[in-house]
């Protein structure tokens, strides 16, 4: 579907940080780590609330974002509506955005609460990076993951999950993406990802066992001297110094 979309997202931020969102109502902001979003607004809400009780210098923000998906295709920002996935059936719904999606602040208003008078909507718009000022802004993320793997959208959203240090949702990515891979190539690729998300999480036997799956389909298409398969071979004794530390 290509017709823009309404979700939300819930959370607490310090009055210093709203003041200077405030400040800059009109302008552009960038969620600098992963975002995670909902298409259930009464999910966020309660986060927002939650964020507001925290402290009496914080405030709750229920975000109100409009994405258009022509924007997100046309500057190749990758997002992951997961609620469409049989994987993540009976989850809440939601959608998974890249580090620095750039939003445009359009509205900034007080809402009527019972629970607390420190709750603001904002109303966000995603903007498209074809513009000069934000490729500078994003320059440094996108340059670092096309040198070291120029992948696209729902793999680039995982590999940039593995970077920012969320593995768990890396790995759901990554299992979702295997199960869609058409090539050796693509299955190797994503077993080895599993791999480096589980070593993350602690489930060593389980990266053994994807680490071991990338380097069968590897020994078999790669010459031996090649680059990739001594990668393999290091990640997997890293795995073994883990299970034994």
């Amino acid at each position: 579907a290509t017709a823009p979309f309404t979700i939300f997202r819930g959370q607490g931020l310090s009055v210093e940080n709203f003041d200077k969102m405030k400040q800059t109502k009109g302008g552009l902001m960038s969620f600098n780590n992963f975002l995670s979003t909902s298409e259930n607004r009464q999910v966020s809400l309660k986060f927002a609330r939650e964020g507001a009780s925290k402290t009496s210098d914080m405030v709750g923000i229920l975000f109100i974002m409009t994405i258009d998906p022509n924007v997100c295709t046309k500057s190749k920002i990758p997002f992951a509506d997961v609620s469409q996935v049989g994987f993540f059936e009976g989850q809440e719904a939601e959608i998974l955005f890249t580090t620095h999606t750039i939003f445009r602040i359009d509205r900034i208003k007080q809402m009527q609460d019972d629970h607390t008078d420190r709750l603001w909507k904002v109303h966000l718009t995603l903007v498209g990076n074809d513009n000069h000022e934000l490729n500078t802004l994003i320059a440094h993320v996108r340059d670092e993951i096309n040198l070291k793997a120029p992948i696209r959208g729902w793999s680039q959203l995982a590999f940039i999950l593995l970077k920012v240090g969320e593995p768990a949702k890396a790995k759901k990515l990554y299992k979702i993406l295997l199960q869609k891979a058409s090539s050796d190539k693509e299955r190797s690729d994503y077993n080895h990802k599993l791999g480096w998300a589980y070593n993350d999480m602690g489930e060593y036997s389980k990266a053994l066992s994807s680490y071991e799956q990338s380097l069968e389909i590897r020994e078999i298409a790669l010459p031996p001297n090649h680059p990739d398969l001594a990668i393999s071979y290091n990640n997997i004794g890293l795995v073994y110094d883990n299970m034994e530390g």
